[in-house]
């Protein structure tokens, strides 16, 4: 069984972490009550069964941050997976907003506030001693 150890040079990242779980508990409850055809903020227009959908695993994403951040150094593969997440979603959102005739800005802020996450647990990860390969792949020892 794995000791729990104090990292201080996590503290950082395990903080920003949590804050991003603070993050997408917010736009959980978002695209659950507000985002939706005939709700709050209805463009771009969605189904309220999809808004509600995202809106589950918006809460999902945010306790995963939550109980990682309590031992970022053993789940640092979730801070991984959520960069290469919050870096799909920026470039898909900006690239629709840019290229799709049509498609809204609502969301712009949402890409900025993602891309500063995602710019923190890079940069946190990297002060904190943490490898990419801590990141990105999984811990093949056993704890």
């Amino acid at each position: 069984m794995m000791k729990n150890r104090n990292y201080p040079e996590l503290k950082p990242l395990a903080v920003t972490f949590a804050l991003g779980g603070v993050w997408d508990t917010i736009a959980g409850f978002l695209y659950i009550f507000a985002i939706g055809s005939g709700r709050n903020i209805d463009h771009p227009p969605m189904d309220p069964f999809y808004s509600i959908f995202l809106g589950s695993f918006f809460l999902c994403f945010a306790y995963l941050q939550f109980m990682s951040a309590l031992n970022i150094r053993r789940y640092a593969l979730n801070v991984g997976c959520l960069i290469i997440g919050r870096v799909f979603y920026i470039v898909l959102l900006y690239s629709h907003m840019v290229f799709v005739p049509g498609f809204p800005d609502t969301f712009w802020f949402t890409g900025i506030i993602d891309g500063l996450l995602t710019l923190g647990y890079i940069a946190l990860a990297a002060r904190g001693g943490l490898k990419a390969g801590e990141l990105f792949f999984p811990s093949l020892q056993k704890n």
